[in-house]
């Protein structure tokens, strides 16, 4: 949802997330819990790549924590690794080479099991007849299958000037499109 912000010219931020989130459900339905998936920004000393002086990154999660005391939001938290630089222009001149060449490269992970993880609870519970997902991501279809299996139904939703990939919407029930809320 972050790219898809960005793209869109919207400032990501916490009342973004919980007016989209909201968003998301009809009228009809009652909304048991927003569950966001995501990482702190990552903290830490790194080297620059061609220099070899130290870089610090000073992220902050309070984002995250003001996110998990709104109303109904659960925040499930990956892990942020950072794995090196990588760099910035392909083809890069190397006698040229400064660190400012290089962007960091990070990766997220955990995030996947987590939504996995929540989804074959919700159909192993019976707590829910219904998971509205709000991603891109493929490696979700194999807990969208798990889920559908389960009885559950799954909801993919489509923002404006967006489209999901067509593996998502094979193993969905529902494809909702919404508009960035106000």
């Amino acid at each position: 949802m972050r790219a898809l912000a960005r793209d869109a010219k919207r400032q990501y931020d916490v009342d973004l997330i919980e007016k989209t989130a909201h968003a998301c459900v009809d009228a009809d339905e009652t909304l048991l819990r927003a569950l966001y998936y995501d990482c702190a920004p990552f903290s830490g000393t790194v080297r620059k790549p061609v220099s070899g002086e130290p870089y610090e990154f000073k992220g902050s999660d309070a984002w995250l924590r003001d996110l998990a005391s709104r109303d109904l939001f659960a925040v499930r938290r990956g892990v942020l690794k950072f794995r090196g630089f990588k760099p910035r222009r392909i083809p890069v001149a190397a006698e040229t080479l400064t660190d400012d060449d290089f962007k960091p490269d990070f990766e997220q992970k955990g995030v996947d099991m987590r939504i996995g993880l929540d989804i074959a609870n919700f159909a192993t519970q019976r707590s829910v007849d219904r998971i509205i997902l709000v991603t891109g991501d493929t490696d979700c279809i194999p807990a969208m299958k798990n889920g559908r299996i389960s009885g559950l139904q799954i909801v993919m939703i489509e923002f404006e000037n967006h489209r999901l990939a067509p593996e998502l919407l094979w193993h969905s029930d529902y494809k909702r499109r919404i508009a960035w809320p106000a």
